[in-house]
């Protein structure tokens, strides 16, 4: 069976998409998009690939508005996030709590950056993220979520609008520019500190499949999982892998957070993003 396939290059993705790892089941045509997240809105709203790399909040909330697709157990990307938030120093933003009252761009409101790092404000440091007056970029890849962010004038790039003043911070983006300071100035320690109290490794990017595909063709799907196994192990000692522990509760948080940003209704069990076949495969 020929899939159609959304994978970013990845050191655990090096071996499928070379060829290396082979299958007699199952011929990739890999879709080529730069970066790959560019790729997310075609899947969630045209339902573009039978397998695809996707933002695990851009998961949730397909998932929210019933969109036909299945999580597998095999994580694209994680990060710790606390880097990804950078100030201007005019804004004299010297706490998290200093965000509330200022204009803090995001590329989109439903990153899953930003998702992560504004749980991480609310839960961590008590930031009132509806104090915050938030400025967005870019649509929500779900295009039935309503959005009631400010948008950025057309034509604006968010690090310009920061380093112009017309933005006090921004997160999601990382800069070099000694015009700017980080939000955490010892990024390092904040997230060891972080994954000590929560035992979590932020995951960014999942893998889903097509509900047609795993309601049609269960075998394929173990074999895609198979593949996507055989290609992390290749690469061993360049890309971490999750335990199913580890990845549930990093999933668990998101999930939490994603609610309470009124991304999605309520509150899911991990258990409730897989079908029967891909639970399976945990």
């Amino acid at each position: 069976m020929k899939l159609r396939v959304l994978l970013g290059d990845h050191p655990h993705t090096a071996a499928l998409k070379s060829g290396a790892v082979t299958s007699d089941l199952v011929e990739m045509e890999f879709a080529a998009y730069t970066p790959t997240n560019k790729g997310f809105k075609p899947m969630v709203r045209d339902g573009a690939f039978d397998v695809s790399e996707l933002a695990i909040v851009t998961f949730l909330m397909a998932k929210a508005y019933d969109k036909p697709m299945e999580l597998l157990p095999d994580v694209m990307m994680a990060r710790f996030q606390h880097g990804f938030a950078v100030t201007n120093p005019a804004a004299e933003i010297a706490t998290p709590k200093d965000l509330e009252g200022k204009l803090v761009g995001i590329r989109s409101f439903t990153t899953t950056t930003g998702a992560w790092l504004r749980g991480i404000l609310a839960n961590d440091y008590g930031v009132d993220l509806d104090a915050i007056n938030w400025i967005t970029f870019e649509d929500p890849h779900v295009a039935e979520y309503i959005d009631t962010s400010t948008k950025a004038p057309a034509g604006k790039a968010i690090i310009r609008m920061l380093l112009d003043g017309e933005l006090d911070a921004v997160l999601g983006e990382k800069s070099d520019d000694a015009r700017l300071r980080r939000l955490f100035p010892d990024v390092a320690a904040e997230e060891q500190a972080w994954f000590v109290r929560h035992g979590v490794v932020p995951v960014n990017h999942v893998t889903v499949v097509s509900k047609d595909l795993s309601d049609n063709h269960p075998d394929i799907v173990r074999e895609v999982h198979r593949m996507l196994h055989e290609s992390r192990a290749a690469a061993v000692g360049q890309s971490p892998s999750f335990t199913d522990d580890e990845l549930t509760r990093s999933l668990e948080t998101i999930i939490k957070y994603s609610a309470q940003q009124c991304l999605i209704p309520r509150v899911y069990t991990v258990d409730e993003l897989y079908d029967d076949v891909t639970l399976a495969l945990r």
